[in-house]
């Protein structure tokens, strides 16, 4: 008598952790950089795969507007799709203007400086990294601090920490230096901000290990760039090794897993989710530890649903 394995292939769970998975970190476009698809095409690829929500970043300007279209004229895919703002040149730098608009257009997010950090300006310049739209299209990016000479958070800083309170939007690090974080988070958190987020701490920020557990117990989620650890990756810095020390650092309850993908050049950040699951398999983690990093820890962080695939699932969750 031959028994039937009933066993599902590795393709079928990534298939399934796919169903309610939530992007935070995607760059579609349109944009001033170039990109591998727009925000609509990104919709409608993730809602096929069944995903629950995207949270589009763009580093010159608030999203919030083409969400909202996508979500009045295509009520037919299964994909929400949210935005935010990333506190750069463009917008003003640090301007409670644009980001109590971001929060009255049902923004989700308020990315500190990341292109215009002081940091990022200054690791651009010894990475030989450069955003191809600085130099071809506009001026030069011009620093925008968050914290005074004497190293204290500056008041227009706390002014924008007051707003995210306020509204109830999460607040991402960004592309600051990690010891700027730390200033800012624990601000943060004595002004009444609810989440925080720690933005790729495995490259451009130079946090370490103790930096992303001591974040966690200060009370922040720690926001991984799929992108930097995948093979065929043009962003790959990272191996397979230094993810799990990681995930392990901060605990499957705190990660959450983006793509940072959607440029050219590399492949979709749909696909990056489907290498990024299975990479996590390679690792060791079971389903259930991957379901919290692709799905419910994010619903939890930004306040979505994640319309998970059964019943048991979302009670779990």
């Amino acid at each position: 008598m031959t028994t039937t394995d009933t066993t599902p292939s590795i393709e079928a769970r990534i298939a399934r952790l796919l169903v309610g998975a939530i992007d935070p970190h995607v760059h579609s476009g349109p944009s001033i950089a170039p990109r591998g698809l727009d925000h609509l095409a990104l919709v409608r690829e993730t809602s096929e795969a069944g995903f629950a929500a995207v949270i589009t970043k763009d580093h010159d300007y608030a999203g919030v507007a083409t969400a909202a279209l996508i979500t009045a004229n295509f009520p037919e895919l299964k994909t929400r799709i949210y935005s935010g703002i990333a506190l750069n040149n463009v917008v003003g730098g640090l301007n409670p203007w644009a980001v109590e608009h971001t929060a009255a257009m049902g923004g989700k997010v308020v990315f500190m400086p990341t292109l215009a950090a002081e940091h990022h300006l200054r690791w651009e310049k010894k990475s030989s990294w450069v955003h191809p739209a600085t130099t071809q299209k506009v001026r030069p990016a011009v620093g925008v601090p968050v914290l005074d000479a004497d190293g204290a958070v500056r008041d227009d800083t706390k002014e924008i920490l007051d707003i995210v309170a306020r509204t109830g939007l999460v607040l991402v690090s960004g592309h600051l230096h990690v010891s700027e974080t730390w200033k800012v988070f624990e601000e943060a958190k004595r002004r009444g901000v609810a989440t925080m987020v720690l933005t790729h701490p495995e490259d451009i920020v130079e946090a370490t290990l103790d930096d992303v557990r001591g974040l966690v117990a200060l009370g922040a989620y720690v926001e991984h760039s799929l992108c930097m650890f995948l093979e065929g990756s043009k962003f790959k810095t990272r191996t397979a090794e230094d993810l799990k020390a990681q995930i392990d650092a901060a605990g499957v309850d705190r990660t959450i897993l983006c793509s940072d993908l959607g440029q050219t050049g590399v492949y979709s950040p749909l696909e990056g989710f489907r290498r990024g699951i299975r990479l996590c398999m390679d690792l060791g983690y079971a389903d259930a530890d991957i379901r919290k990093m692709v799905s419910t820890n994010a619903a939890r962080a930004f306040r979505l649903e994640a319309d998970l695939p059964d019943a048991a699932t979302r009670s779990a969750a």
